[in-house]
């Protein structure tokens, strides 16, 4: 089995070459090329199509931001996880927008920045538990209302909105279910209207409170 090869994007030269060092003495990683601005990041990618990209948010000129949306138009195969210090879940929001598939806190411990690049690379999502946390406590309120509530989701619209949380197209869910695309669009249009979901951020968040992200 070939190993994961991460690209790291850091402004900063001390936590580049720390997070170089972490990750090539993993027996199952090595880091292919390393960038300090979001330009470069994008410029690797697209010549080395590596599997991971991990990439910091604040960063000067192009921001770890706008490169993730960047590079998620001009390489979609490439997970990006996004390395913060930043706390607040809003930049979680930000970050799920521009297509990052996970979001890991600087100050967590070397194994939960590993398994966080492990998941990601194996096509899955990933939320620091430190973040995760605060989104649990947050969405407390509304998990309640809906067990209150009753709702009648069955178990396939279940099944489609946990593959979505994960990151999976309605083309994709279709094939793995073996159903037509716009029967997944149902499944998932009924599942949101029940659970009162606005968006792929709700579905995240409510997967998040079901603990689906961390399955491995």
């Amino acid at each position: 089995m070939s190993n994961i090869r991460v690209i790291v994007a850091e402004d900063h030269a001390t936590v580049r070459e720390g997070l170089k060092l972490i990750i090539n003495a993993q027996p199952d990683m090595e880091v292919v090329a390393d960038a300090e601005d979001g330009r470069t990041a994008i410029e690797l990618a697209q010549k080395l199509q590596p599997d991971v990209a991990l990439m910091d948010i604040s960063m000067p000129g192009l921001n770890g931001l706008k490169a993730t949306a960047k590079l998620k138009d001009c390489c979609p195969e490439v997970h990006v996880l996004a390395v913060t210090r930043h706390k607040d879940d809003g930049y979680l929001q930000q970050v799920l927008k521009a297509g990052a598939s996970g979001y890991v806190l600087k100050q967590s411990p070397p194994a939960e920045l590993l398994h966080a690049i492990r998941a990601v690379a194996n096509g899955g999502k990933y939320l620091d538990p430190t973040l995760a946390g605060k989104v649990m406590g947050r969405y407390s309120g509304r998990r309640s209302v809906i067990n209150e509530g009753g709702t009648d989701v069955s178990d396939r619209e279940v099944e489609v909105l946990r593959l979505v949380a994960w990151g999976h197209s309605n083309k994709e869910i279709a094939s793995r279910l073996d159903l037509s695309v716009k029967t997944i669009e149902v499944h998932k249009a009924n599942a949101m209207k029940k659970l009162g979901m606005a968006s792929r951020i709700d579905i995240v968040r409510y997967a998040v409170l079901q603990g689906w992200l961390q399955d491995t």
